[in-house]
Parts: C-alpha cells; sequence; structure tokens
C-alpha cells in the first residue's frame, strides 16, 4: 500500500516533464547558445540566438544570426551581429554532422578589430575555428585557436526539471510526516 503513492508521485512527476519538454520541442523556435574563443594571442566569450525554423534547405543548412555578442576577456569592446563584414547577410549559424554523425552548431562571423583602426584585423569565427587575419595583406593568418559552443537551457526545461524534483522532494517529506506520525 505504500508502495502506490511513491509511484503515483513518480508518474505525475514524468509525465509533467515529458509533456514540458515535448511542448517545448513542437514549439521551440528562437535557440540560445553561448561560445567560447580560446586562443595563444586572444580569449573571449559570446551570445548569439537564432530561429532554427530559418534553416536553409542546402547541404549545409544555415540560419541568421538574430542577435549576437561577443567581448575579448580584458576588452570593454562588444561586437555584435551588425560589426559582421558582410551584414545583414551575415553572421550565420551553421548546422553540421561532420565531425560527431550528431547535428551540431557553429558560427560564421567575420569582423574588424575595433580598437585599433589604424592597423585593420580581421577575426573570423568560421565552426569550431578562430583565425586572425592581416586586414592589409589578404588572407595572411597571424593567429589562431578553437572556438567551443554549449546551448543555454530553455526556461520550460529547467521549470519542468525543478517542478519534478520539488515534488518527489515533498512527496519524500509527507512519507517521513506519515512516518513518524504512526509510530
Amino acid at each position: 500500500m505504500k508502495l502506490f503513492p511513491h509511484l503515483a508521485l513518480t508518474a505525475a512527476s514524468l509525465t509533467i516533464t515529458i509533456a514540458t519538454i515535448d511542448t517545448q520541442i513542437a514549439s521551440a523556435a528562437i535557440v540560445n547558445y553561448s561560445f567560447t574563443v580560446d586562443s595563444p594571442t586572444n580569449k573571449g566569450k559570446g551570445f548569439f540566438s537564432f530561429d532554427d525554423s530559418t534553416f536553409s534547405n542546402d547541404s549545409i543548412p544555415e540560419a541568421l544570426v538574430q542577435s549576437l555578442s561577443f567581448q575579448f576577456d580584458g576588452d570593454s569592446t562588444i561586437y555584435t551581429e551588425k560589426d559582421a563584414i558582410a551584414y545583414p547577410f551575415f553572421p550565420v549559424v551553421l548546422s553540421t554532422t561532420y565531425l560527431t554523425g550528431k547535428p551540431t552548431i557553429g558560427l560564421s562571423y567575420s569582423f574588424y578589430d575595433k580598437t585599433n583602426p589604424a592597423e585593420p584585423i580581421v577575426y573570423e569565427i568560421i565552426d569550431n575555428n578562430f583565425t586572425i587575419l592581416s586586414g592589409t595583406s589578404s588572407n595572411t593568418e597571424i593567429g589562431f585557436g578553437s572556438v567551443t559552443y554549449s546551448q543555454i537551457p530553455e526556461p520550460a526545461t529547467l521549470g519542468g526539471t525543478l517542478l519534478t524534483f520539488g515534488l518527489v522532494f515533498l512527496g519524500n517529506k509527507k512519507s517521513k510526516f506519515r512516518k513518524k506520525s504512526s509510530l
């Protein structure tokens, strides 16, 4: 008899979580990612968002970035999507599967260094690669590094998870209270 309340609570929690996740997947459109640039000369962090329903049907699907903010460590300059060299057609998000076989996300974003216009430098992020190019000598690479991405969880997913753990916690407290009162 004591097992039934626990099973009912677990089933209800699982149902709520699955319903929340299924609803989110079906209606998801704006996706948020953070990214980190790491190179021997420059490091930085940024965020971007895009509408995942706008991916092209190309061999490497791409979608236009809606919002982007990037900053090098120790520098007050903030770069946005409007700083892209080919704005408003770039930056774009690429969806590829070539490294892992699973869909992964990467940026295609090139922008000029705003801190020293006298010596133009171009920063280029393409998928997992970060490249620093001379703005005066065409295609002369003067630095390189890597880019890593991580998706920022949607509030609905976090809310569903917190709700599930909250219900389980309350169920356990109620169960302990019942045990104490029956003694």
